[in-house]
């Protein structure tokens, strides 16, 4: 099978998108078909494009066996939605040129967000006589008006409308959860047409091991229970809840650290924050490259996931929660909803209240007081759940079945 992957981001970046299209195109490849990924220059978190990058219009590369074509955008850094909008559109419409460049194709499998790159999926599809399938990890306009990140209406019913559109359009939709599947449903799209596109891990590279007591000693935390968050430092994680708890409990439980391991947008405010509270129990380590991630589970005992208390996350399954798995490490889940239910009935992790700091350090106390035989057990549940229903081999084998009903009709043809 012939398939294009067009999506804004793209390894050297990290992030749940960059990681997804990446593992996904590299084990569609080993498997032998052809695939070629159409994206934007490097540029997140910070909206700085690097300086080998920099001064091009258009670049193919080889990015570890995959073809990569790389068209412009507008890179945005810490400014306005109007700005950050720009910068969607910049590569919507320059991605049209690595469409015309790359080869022919079966597939078109768009990411969203940014919705406004459906446009190019679908046009592109047109141009290539392929099949377009809408890859929607997140219901966009609707997180942007929860959030209070998107607030003129009329641009609101414009990006609903252009919303209807893609999803009516596309061949077929596949979703990051299972609540945003029964929202395309709703929306009107046959339930056969839906499938599940989730967040995985490359199972035989996030294994567990043994505590590297090298990196304990260097962020001198040793003999500590460590709370490791790792990850963007958004808006949508609430991780000024987290810490909170950590001021609640720093005198009562002094054994727990909470590690941060990535960057974002909250850093320089949590940061602040930190130092007003006098967080003593709190480090912040700063991005590490995928390859290092391993190495930073190796020394959680818990990994924290947070999202703000708001209705859209009761069906997120954040990214983080997988390699966490994986590695044997249990989970921490701020949250509600979905991810709360997978972990609760694997019994692999423990549930908190979100953005509730008296409920989440209750939920600390528990963890760090857990005995070893109830904790080996959560453990080995994670790491069996990881390898049955989420590592990437399992997620392409789902992906396969379901647009290998266009490859068999044009087989024969």
């Amino acid at each position: 099978m012939r398939v294009i992957y067009l999506c804004q981001h793209f390894p050297p970046e990290t992030g749940a998108p960059q990681i997804r299209v990446y593992e996904v195109s590299k084990e569609l490849i080993n498997r032998g078909h052809q695939v070629e990924v159409l994206t934007a220059f490097p540029h997140h978190p910070k909206g700085v494009i690097p300086e080998e990058y920099r001064g091009m219009f258009y670049l193919y590369e080889d990015w570890d066996g995959i073809p990569v074509h790389r068209s412009w955008i507008y890179p945005s850094p810490k400014g306005s939605f109007w700005k950050r909008l720009a910068s969607y559109f910049s590569f919507t419409f320059s991605a049209f040129y690595s469409i015309l460049k790359s080869k022919p194709t079966d597939v078109i499998i768009c990411n969203s967000p940014p919705l406004f790159l459906g446009i190019t999926g679908y046009l592109g599809a047109k141009l290539k006589r392929a099949k377009f399938v809408f890859n929607v990890a997140d219901i966009w306009p609707e997180s942007a008006v929860e959030l209070g990140i998107l607030k003129n209406k009329s641009f609101i019913n414009m990006a609903k409308w252009l919303e209807s559109f893609l999803y009516k359009k596309s061949w077929k939709i596949a979703t990051a959860t299972e609540g945003i599947r029964d929202y395309m449903v709703r929306k009107g799209k046959r339930p056969e047409d839906v499938f599940l596109l989730p967040n995985g891990v490359n199972t035989d590279t996030f294994l567990p091991s043994d505590k590297d007591t090298t990196l304990l000693k260097e962020i001198g935390i040793e003999g500590k229970k460590v709370f490791m968050y790792s990850g963007t430092l958004g808006y949508a994680q609430g991780l000024d809840s987290i810490l909170e708890t950590a001021a609640l409990i720093k005198e009562t439980v002094p054994e727990a650290h909470f590690l941060f391991v990535g960057d974002g947008q909250e850093r320089e405010k949590l940061e602040k924050m930190k130092e007003d509270l006098a967080l003593t129990n709190v480090t912040f380590y700063g991005s590490v490259p995928v390859t290092e991630m391993p190495r930073m589970f190796s020394i959680a005992d818990y990994s924290i996931v947070s999202l703000r208390n708001i209705e859209l996350f009761k069906g997120a399954r954040p990214s983080k929660i997988f390699p966490a798995l994986s590695t044997g490490t249990p989970v921490l889940y701020c949250g509600v909803g979905e991810s709360a239910e997978i972990l609760n009935e694997y019994h692999c992790g423990k549930i908190a209240p979100p953005e509730d700091p008296q409920g989440i350090a209750q939920a600390v106390k528990e963890l760090t007081s857990l005995g070893n035989e109830e904790y080996k057990t959560m453990s080995v549940n994670g790491r069996e759940l990881a390898i049955n229903q989420y590592s990437w081999k399992s997620i392409v084998d789902d992906l396969l079945k379901n647009i290998n009903e266009f490859e068999k009709k044009r087989s024969n043809a």
